[in-house]
Order: C-alpha cells, then structure tokens, then sequence
C-alpha cells in the first residue's frame, strides 16, 4: 500500500528473526501470511479500510489516502477533496491538515478564496456567487446577475468544508 504522505517501505526486519507484528486496526497479532504496511504501520489487509466506504483497501488497489485523520480509497478521497488535492485558485497542493472551502466541486486554501473583483476573503457566513469559475461577493456580483440575465449561476451560502463522508 502506498502512503502517498509518508514512506512506502516498511522498516528493515532484523536479520534472520521472526517477530510478530501488530495490526494498527484490531491491535492483535499478525500472523497471516501476507500484511499491509501503509502510513508508517502494519495491517491485517481486513483491518486496513476505507473510512467511508469500509472497503478492504488491500483488495481493491495497491494505494490509499489519509488526510483528516481518515484511511480513503481513491474514489473517497476524490470525492472528499477534489481531484487534484490542489488548489482550483493557486494551483498550489493543499497539506493534510489545512481546512478547505469547497465551491462546485473545486477545492480552494482558505487565503485563496476570494472575490474575481475586490479580492476580499469570504469567509464562513458570506454568500457568494460561483459563474464560469468565479467567485464574486454579494457587493461584486455581475450587473446581469441582479438583473436576472444569468440562467447558470449558483448562489451558495458559504460553508466551511466539513470532509463527512
């Protein structure tokens, strides 16, 4: 399993000796013939799961995902975060740690979630308005918007991105 915020190794074994590892899912022995070492850890592959899904991560691809404290399988993971897990604004890649806002499937660092015009932040609270990958405050929104000239537009309340699955 591939960690892709860590190693992808497991630790050198000492040399002729067998040790019994312990599954960082069930916390018992491993004893099966084939485990899983993902983020810095061995599994018994059906401890090592999706934590959305459930799926038995071992059985269903040779990578997974961690961010937020949650185990994703890649399908998870894109639908949690977006694509790229970089920025749809700068481009940049966003650490597993930071806190998102999300607007029409696009992930966005918090600094970088602001208005096409003023460049004014929008924080949790602001309605915004997302037209043709823009984002606009309520004050900065397009003169045909007020005018009721825009069919695809989508007015959202903000919302921090709460990652539920």
């Amino acid at each position: 399993m591939v960690n892709p915020s860590g190693s992808t190794q497991p630790p050198p074994g000492g040399a002729g000796t067998l040790s019994w590892k312990r599954c960082a899912g069930c916390g018992g022995k491993i004893a099966d013939r084939f485990l899983l070492y993902a983020m810095d850890s061995y599994w018994h592959s059906r401890c090592l799961k999706c934590s959305c899904c459930q799926a038995q991560l071992g059985e269903i691809g040779t990578s997974c995902y961690t961010k937020s404290g949650m185990i994703l399988c890649r399908n998870d993971y894109i639908r949690l975060f977006g694509n790229s897990g970089a920025c749809s604004a700068c481009g940049q890649s966003i650490p597993a740690s930071e806190l998102v806002m999300r607007a029409q499937g696009n992930v966005y660092h918090l600094k970088c979630f602001t208005c096409s015009t003023c460049r004014n932040r929008l924080v949790p609270g602001d309605r915004f308005h997302y037209i043709n990958g823009s984002l606009f405050c309520e004050h900065d929104r397009p003169t045909a918007l007020i005018n009721g000239h825009l069919n695809s537009l989508q007015t959202n309340p903000l919302l921090p991105d709460q990652k539920v699955c």
